[in-house]
């Protein structure tokens, strides 16, 4: 179905009856992403939700930069819930996707139930992370020059996309940035909140985390140090989870399905 927000038209999945649960992803990732989780939550009583955010797949894709600011991103998810008819619901983020799922979290406590993030930890411990985490981030300085980023990344057959994610469905990806032209937009996320001078200046503030709260990290993560997750702890008011899937790399939800599958049934209650 196709959902208003404040005049984006976004593309959303629904499957399932039951205890409504958000998935959603980030760069350079669509809906796609979550096909391996849809079905064991829909087997087991959840309403699954599952947008293609602003910027990617079959939603809008504003022109605009500040289009991709961290508040208009949470008030997409917000939104969507409202089109539903939803008051609460879990949400689940990876990625991107995951600071969105903080943010909406902080923004609207009275909308996340319990709240999951996959891989990025709390805008706040992100942010004081430390040197390892900024060495990890190298890329996202590359991605504020516009042309310059998108060509490092799709020339020769998308050389750098394929070397530097290491995405293990990268032909899929690959070919839906080239059917839906969403590279530019998907980076513009990193454009709108990821300024060079965030890399130097105090990390995010954020109200508390009022949610129940899972984080979890996977050890061949190449972009995102364990620290960042383990310290999104002291941001979260009614009790923070972590636990470690050893061995995948950044797309755990691809790489162990069955694992983090196994997480989210144990940690949202349906």
């Amino acid at each position: 179905m196709k959902v208003d927000s404040s005049g984006v038209q976004l593309d959303v999945q629904i499957e399932g009856v039951g205890k409504p649960v958000v998935l959603l992803h980030g760069f350079p990732d669509s809906k796609r992403l979550w096909a391996r989780q849809v079905s064991a939550l829909v087997d087991a009583g959840f309403q699954v939700i599952v947008p293609d955010q602003r910027g990617y797949g079959a939603s809008d894709k504003p022109a605009e930069v500040d289009a991709y600011a961290i508040p208009f991103l949470a008030i997409d998810v917000t939104a969507i819930l409202d089109a539903l008819s939803i008051e609460r619901a879990h949400v689940v983020g990876h990625d991107w996707g995951a600071a969105v799922a903080w943010a909406t979290a902080s923004f609207a406590p009275e909308r996340v139930d319990h709240l999951v993030a996959l891989s990025v930890g709390h805008p706040s411990s992100f942010g004081s992370a430390g040197m390892t985490q900024r060495e990890k981030s190298w890329y996202m300085l590359l991605f504020q020059f516009t042309g310059v980023a998108e060509q490092w990344l799709s020339a020769n057959g998308w050389a750098g996309m394929r070397e530097w994610s290491k995405h293990p469905d990268v032909d899929a990806v690959v070919a839906d940035l080239e059917r839906d032209g969403s590279l530019t937009t998907g980076l513009n996320w990193y454009r709108a909140n990821i300024t060079p001078e965030a890399f130097v200046g105090a990390p995010m503030q954020l109200p508390p985390i009022q949610a129940s709260t899972m984080g979890v990290w996977s050890s061949g993560d190449f972009a995102l140090t364990e620290a960042q997750m383990t310290g999104s702890a002291k941001f979260c008011t009614n009790g923070f989870r972590y636990e470690r899937i050893d061995g995948p790399g950044h797309w755990m939800q691809i790489e162990t399905p069955d694992r983090v599958n196994a997480l989210l049934l144990d940690f949202l209650p349906a």
